[in-house]
């Protein structure tokens, strides 16, 4: 015989065993036995030690994440800021030397002061960031820690919620957050809002007594209650079966911290980007000291002066390759998009999801309140006799009614009069105008009643008809009823399931009159139940009946004059269906995942043009019995899913990037975190959304409309167009200023043609002033109209890679050939100027011909002369600017001595202009040239 010690241990062992059982299969006394308790008594204080211990607390547990120490740190792995890293040291070492050599060289180790300055400021922007810290699972945490009354040793009291454990009975009520998951032991009217977890808009009745198969979706565990959800109406009792992490909001947690962080297609393309230029750099720096040095190796000799003066060369040329202005006019230009997207109706919270935006193939929306207006709205009434299609948007009280496609005086038919009284008043709702628009106090299927009812002018609240008595809903009548007085009679109304109506009426009215109901006419009435079902719309049946006295509570709900059917949906918002066909135009998939009915999910879907009438619509539960291949394959050819689960929507979502598509996902619920983080655009709602979905998305929508998420798209695509172009802005002058300076000892001129410093105010001012201004040009008309760009397309794709090196080699050709003209000028015996004078010209021809670039690089294939020039002012302003400072440097004393210049000649400023002005006119040139040629072909 075993010892209770022994036993106690043996049931612990069982129930860690059966931490998640199908628990919504057991009957009560089931699972009680499984979790070894007593509904009459609840846990002891040994078995609550013992399980608090085997369990832990009922908390959120945090994944460990890195410190800002580390974050900070992994900014300068950039391979781009190690080389600049690299320059300074070597730039300050050199400055050491020919310090400790006497030598005067200016102010001393400004050059690495400078560089290490722009070093610091970009890691400390990517740290800012980077280091905004994941509050999700911290809102998530928030959820699940309320106050809870619980019985245990036979007496009740009020706990923190984080002190429950597998096994205590807990008492629930309307207005309380469940603090874990728990099997029903009773239930009293109870309504629970379960959104959060399923994304159903209307709260769901729950039931003790029932027992249901295994493979029943979350959303229909009707004897089940979860953590994090709120109990709208009733009441209960229910034996927790699972606390912490083995919650259904646990493994949401879960899954958000197993979704890592993927760098965005920007990043990525930075990388390359960097990767390529240092790579170049490193080869452009092998061939200067390499070709420099060859003569002196050829020789036999070594050259120590030579040697330094390349070396001096190699760090001009690795300053000039990176572009050190870049990641701060890409944050600018996020920024400014993330302003144009907030009037929009869409706030970004991540500034990498600006460019992504541009780049989404496929939108998985959710349908409540994105897709739909989250109101319900009556669109359908089938009385015995007639079908009325019923207009009209929202809870506004206008629209008509319609029988064979006319307009109809809904009054008139005395059965379809009988349901609109039903509707206004046997109904909890309140319909009012305030702040502008139709609201609705309580239930919004109640509020889609009384519009329809105000519809036909019927108002209940000016109609003296005071209710005497009235019958709720429960889930085991189906049904509510009213008794109102209308002297010298009482009338009572009843609304509800339609099997619950038509299985208590005797009657109907045609033509004025009360006939019986025959078992064809019911037969007629269930055909038309299911008719409305399958278009997905949710079906209430009507009923009413005369008493001369007050009936009592057994008779009341008895042989009821049937009046009809009314088959209401959470319809579509009307601008969505022409956003779902810009997104076709665009190149954009729409999918929708919903936790809704399939026959909802497809009906709407089929309305706005997502899906086709006869595709298929795949719930969860085919989702679950899938493996990967076979789910890559269904996501090919379905764009409606229903009835998912938080892990079906992550397989989703995974499965759809594993086959290159760039996903945008939006969702409102708990559940949707994990899905909208592993996104590579998580869009939250704004108005409906948790903070738990708001902190794991990239994007926030501020007014839940899908239509927000275009528009999103395509300022997304405006932005990454820009940046586009002012890259090739950017690196198209670099490379000029590269091959420039690896010629110059080439071609034997004596010295660098720029410094270290002189190329970081080019790459910082001159490149950088203007291309902040490139980044606010309009999007182009057919931005829409065309494709969105491959994920995983190279940044030199699409003509990008050529045209930089094709002007760079402009630039470099120009520049090089003033720099030979320069150097022989100014070292010709009758000029009277610094033979240093040479520098100063390459370095200001260079600036300022890369005002002309900017001028030209605004369209691709329209001259500047063809473009409105005050559609972008701010470029105007910048190229002004940017001329008038590169003038400061060249003839105000103070900058003249930091930046090492000497001032040129009325006649050699000219010159300056008269080079840059080559470069403006090639590339106008090209522009003719590609018209031509295309004109011809």
């Amino acid at each position: 015989m075993p010892s209770p010690q022994h036993r106690h241990a043996s049931s612990q062992r069982q129930i860690m065993a059966n931490v998640d059982p199908s628990w919504h299969t057991l009957t009560i006394t089931q699972a009680l036995a499984q979790l070894d308790t007593d509904d009459k008594t609840g846990l002891t204080d040994r078995q609550i030690i013992d399980r608090q211990q085997e369990f832990g607390t009922n908390e959120l547990v945090a994944a460990a994440s890195r410190q800002w120490w580390q974050i900070l740190l992994d900014q300068f792995t950039n391979v781009m800021l190690v080389m600049l890293i690299f320059v300074a040291i070597v730039s300050g070492i050199f400055d050491f030397i020919e310090l400790q050599a006497g030598k005067t060289i200016g102010l001393p180790y400004k050059d690495t002061i400078a560089i290490l300055s722009i070093v610091i400021l970009n890691g400390i922007l990517g740290y800012v960031q980077e280091s905004r810290a994941e509050q999700a699972l911290a809102a998530l945490k928030q959820m699940s820690a309320p106050k809870v009354r619980v019985l245990r040793d036979r007496k009740i009291g009020e706990i923190d919620g984080r002190e429950l454990v597998p096994g205590d009975v807990i008492q629930i009520e309307a207005g309380n957050q469940l603090a874990a998951d728990a099997r029903l032991l009773e239930a009293v009217q109870l309504q629970i809002r379960e959104s959060a977890l399923t994304g159903e808009a209307t709260a769901s009745s729950k039931t003790a007594e029932t027992e249901l198969a295994a493979n029943t979706p979350l959303g229909d565990r009707l004897n089940l209650v979860y953590q994090g959800t709120e109990i709208t109406t009733g009441r209960g009792v229910a034996i927790v079966t699972a606390t912490g992490m083995n919650t259904e909001l646990g493994k949401i947690a879960a899954l958000l911290q197993g979704v890592e962080s993927q760098p965005t297609p920007l990043q990525q393309k930075l990388t390359q980007l960097g990767n390529v230029l240092v790579m170049g750099a490193l080869v452009i720096v092998a061939l200067t000291i390499g070709g420099g040095m060859l003569p002196d190796l050829l020789r036999g000799s070594f050259n120590l002066d030579t040697f330094t003066g390349l070396v001096k060369t190699s760090l001009s040329v690795a300053v000039a390759v990176v572009p050190e202005g870049l990641p701060a006019v890409i944050t600018v230009t996020l920024a400014m998009g993330t302003q144009r997207m907030v009037k929009r109706q869409a706030l970004i919270r991540k500034l990498a999801a600006v460019e992504t935006l541009g780049g989404v193939t496929i939108i998985c929306s959710d349908k409540t309140g994105t897709l739909t207006q989250n109101k319900m709205v009556v669109q359908q009434v089938a009385t015995l006799t007639a079908e009325y299609q019923i207009s009209g948007e929202g809870y506004i009280p206008n629209g008509d009614f319609q029988l064979h496609g006319k307009s109809i005086e809904p009054l008139a038919d005395p059965a379809l009069k009988g349901l609109l009284w039903g509707c206004a008043l046997c109904n909890d709702a309140v319909l009012q105008y305030t702040d502008n628009q139709w609201q609705i106090l309580g239930d919004p299927t109640e509020g889609s009643l009384l519009a329809l009812a105000r519809k036909a002018g019927i108002d209940a609240t000016s109609q003296s008809y005071p209710r005497v008595q009235e019958y709720p809903f429960d889930s085991d009548r189906q049904r509510m009823s009213v008794i109102c007085e209308q002297a010298p009679y009482y009338l009572l109304f009843a609304k509800g399931s339609p099997e619950s109506i038509l299985d208590r009426s005797t009657h109907t009215l045609v033509a004025d009159r009360y006939v019986q109901l025959t078992e064809i006419d019911r037969q007629t009435i269930r055909t038309q139940n299911t008719q409305l079902a399958s278009q997905g719309l949710r079906v209430l049946g009507f009923g009413y009946r005369y008493f001369p006295h007050l009936p009592d509570a057994d008779s009341a709900e008895s042989e009821l004059i049937w009046v009809g059917l009314v088959g209401m949906l959470d319809a579509p918002r009307p601008e969505v269906r022409a956003a779902v066909d810009t997104c076709k135009t665009a190149g954009i998939r729409t999918m929708m995942i919903t936790g809704d009915h399939p026959l909802t999910a497809m009906a709407i879907g089929t309305d706005l043009g997502i899906t086709q009438t006869d595709s298929q619509v795949v719930s969860g539960n085919e989702i679950a019995q899938m493996d990967e291949a076979t789910l890559v394959q269904t996501i090919s050819r379905v764009s409606v899913y229903a009835r998912v689960a938080p892990e079906h929507k992550l397989r989703i979502v995974k499965a759809l990037q594993q086959q290159g598509e760039l996903v945008a996902m939006t969702g409102d619920g708990v559940n949707d975190a994990p899905a909208l983080k592993q996104a590579d655009i998580g869009v939250a709602m704004g108005i409906t959304g948790t903070d738990v979905s708001k902190e794991a998305s990239d994007m926030v929508l501020l007014d839940d409309n899908f239509n927000s998420i275009v528009a999103a798209v395509e300022e997304g695509r405006i932005v990454y167009t820009n940046i586009r172009r002012f890259i090739k802005y950017i690196l198209g002058s670099n490379v000029g200023e590269i091959l420039a300076i690896a010629a110059a000892p080439l071609i034997g001129l004596g010295g660098v043609p720029l410094s270290p410093l002189q190329i970081l105010w080019m790459n910082l001012v001159t490149d950088g002033i203007p291309a902040v201004a490139l980044a606010l040009e309009p999007g182009e008309p057919d931005v829409m109209q065309r494709p969105p760009f491959q994920p995983s397309e190279s940044i030199f794709a699409r003509g990008l890679g050529g045209y930089i090196i094709r002007i760079g080699l402009v630039f470099g050709i120009v520049t090089i050939g003033l720099m030979k003209w320069a150097f022989d000028r100014t070292h010709a015996v009758d000029y009277h100027g610094d033979p240093d004078t040479w520098k100063t010209i390459v370095f200001t021809t260079l600036c300022i011909a890369q005002m002309g670039h900017a001028l030209a690089v605004r369209s691709v294939n329209k001259l500047v002369i063809e473009i409105n020039p005050f559609s972008n002012p701010l470029l105007l302003w910048a190229i002004l600017g940017t001329i008038l400072l590169q003038l400061a440097v060249v003839y105000l004393a103070p900058l003249r001595s930091f930046f090492g210049t000497h001032p040129l000649s009325l006649f050699e400023l000219g010159v300056c202009f008269g080079c840059s002005l080559l470069i403006f006119i090639w590339i106008e040139g090209e522009k003719l040239f590609v018209r031509w040629f295309c004109s011809k072909g």
